[in-house]
């Protein structure tokens, strides 16, 4: 295991994952969420919509399309058109 920094929270923990333990959650549950959103036929294809849709931050949604499981939809998306914010 590494000593990692949390990429949605910031604090270190231990772990081969890129979230901490109490963000985990939170993560799969938003992956869900972007997941139901984009098997809808009327979805927007900029990421600031999407954020606005869901309630995802753009961050998070810039995180989630890096997913292999995202990857063929990122390409459908107007992402590159947008301003990447890390807080």
């Amino acid at each position: 295991m590494e000593f990692k920094k949390c990429e949605r929270c910031g604090c270190f923990f231990l772990s081969e994952s890129t979230v901490c333990e109490n963000c985990n959650p939170k993560d799969t549950f938003e992956m869900s969420r972007l997941k139901n959103y984009l098997e809808g036929e009327n979805y927007s294809n900029s990421i600031n919509s999407i954020s606005v849709d869901t309630g995802i931050s753009v961050k998070n949604l810039n995180r989630y399309l890096e997913n292999k499981e995202f990857s063929k939809l990122s390409s459908k998306l107007n992402i590159g058109t947008n301003v990447d914010i890390n807080l």
